[in-house]
Order: C-alpha cells, then structure tokens, then sequence
C-alpha cells in the first residue's frame, strides 16, 4: 500500500524551472509544504504564490556553500522540519574537452555534486534526530553510460550515483531512504527545449520525457511503503537509443 504524502514537508532546489518546478508543483498537490529554492526569488515568489499553501520561497546560490546551509537551516525553520530533500538543482555542458572551459566545468561541479553533498550533509543530523526521511537526488542516464558528448556532465552524474549508493547503506539504520532518479532527455529550459509544439512533437515520436514525467516518478519513489528503498529509478523517452 502507498503511503500518502498529505502534510510532509519537501525542500526543492533548482525549483524555479523545469524539474524543480514540475516536482514542487506535484508535491503541493500531494498535499505536501514546500519549500522552494533557486537564485530567482521572483520567480519562487511566483512559483509559491501559485502553489499556496504555505509555499515557501528561499533564493540560494548553491555554488555558495554558506548558501547551502543557510537555505536548509530556513527550510528547517519554515516549515517546522523537513521529511523530504529533492536536490534537483544542477546545469549542463556538453561538448569535446579540448574545446571546454575549465571554469565553466569548475561550476558545474560545484552545482551539480558540492552542492549535493553540502545540503545533503546539512539536513541530515536533523533527518537522523527523526529517524525517518527522504532524500531523492535528479541524476541521469548518464550516470550509467559515460557519454561522449557530455564527458564533463557524466563525471559529475557519475560522482553523485556512487554518492548515493555509498550514503544509502549508512542511513540504514536511521529509516532514511535515499534514491536516484535518472532521466533521459528532458524537454525543458535545461536541454534547450523552450518551444511548446517542439516539446509536443518529440513526446509525440517519442523521443523526449516532459518534466511532468519525472516528477511523477518523484512522488511514486516517495510514495512507496516504508519498507521499499528505490535505489535508482532510471526513467527514459521509449525511443532513446544509447
């Protein structure tokens, strides 16, 4: 039997696009509280005020590890405790190496795997005191296959799986589950897709996943009975071929 989400708190990161936004709007209508991070506080303003509730908007940069702390700590405060982190925020490069920008690669691993373990490791002593809780990290398919064309983002997804995995086998004891969700392309700002009838026509062939798609598989992860741990749910657009 699944277990209802109504009344549980949710901290979002990357909250005001894509994923992030589809999560917290399918969280809101599970009933959760939420609270919504990014660097935009209008567009989280807008975001919580259209999700109600008792939405809550707290702007983060999470290449700023004083940010990390800060945005959990508040979290913790707002809505009384979190039971579940989605750390969903990150961004992506692609591209030959030889042709990269060290810097650029320099902040995409402090997004998409320091900022990860930071806020991960900020929430857990609170997590632990509860001995319960959830923690759902946005990977992706190319955690599992190095792909050439985005060697940079695979080592930084890769980093995050074996993160995960590590972490799940240490929180055992704690009833806190911890689990990878792994899309395949994703139809939205992040991929370059901002065109409605594009996004259409690829979900039409089959050939992309909406944002929509996986954060529904977010809330069917969280939704499990308690003595079911997804370790990783790898989601993908049926036509893909790797």
């Amino acid at each position: 039997m699944s277990q209802s989400l109504q009344g549980k708190s949710v901290l979002v990161t990357g909250a005001s696009s894509g994923i992030g936004r589809a999560a917290a709007r399918a969280f809101a209508r599970e009933g959760m509280r939420v609270a919504l991070s990014a660097r935009s506080q209008d567009k989280l303003d807008a975001l919580a005020a259209e999700l109600g509730g008792g939405a809550v908007a707290i702007a983060a940069d999470l290449t700023v590890p004083a940010d990390v702390d800060r945005m959990v700590a508040e979290s913790i405060v707002r809505l009384g405790g979190i039971d579940v982190l989605f750390a969903n925020a990150g961004v992506y490069i692609h591209g030959k190496v030889a042709e990269g920008e060290p810097d650029e690669w320099d902040n995409l691993l402090m997004l998409n795997v320091n900022s990860v373990f930071r806020a991960i490791r900020a929430v857990l002593p609170h997590m632990q005191k509860r001995k319960s809780g959830d923690i759902i990290v946005t990977s992706s398919i190319s955690a599992y296959q190095a792909l050439h064309f985005e060697p940079v983002y695979s080592a930084s997804k890769h980093a995050v799986n074996a993160f995960v995995h590590g972490l799940r086998r240490q929180l055992i004891p704690d009833n806190i589950r911890v689990g990878a969700l792994a899309p395949g392309t994703v139809l939205n700002e992040l991929w370059g897709f901002h065109d409605p009838a594009e996004i259409d026509k690829k979900v039409a062939d089959r050939s992309g996943l909406r944002s929509e798609d996986v954060a529904e598989a977010a809330v069917f992860m969280l939704t499990r009975p308690a003595n079911v741990a997804i370790r990783d749910l790898v989601i993908l657009p049926q036509a893909l071929d790797l």
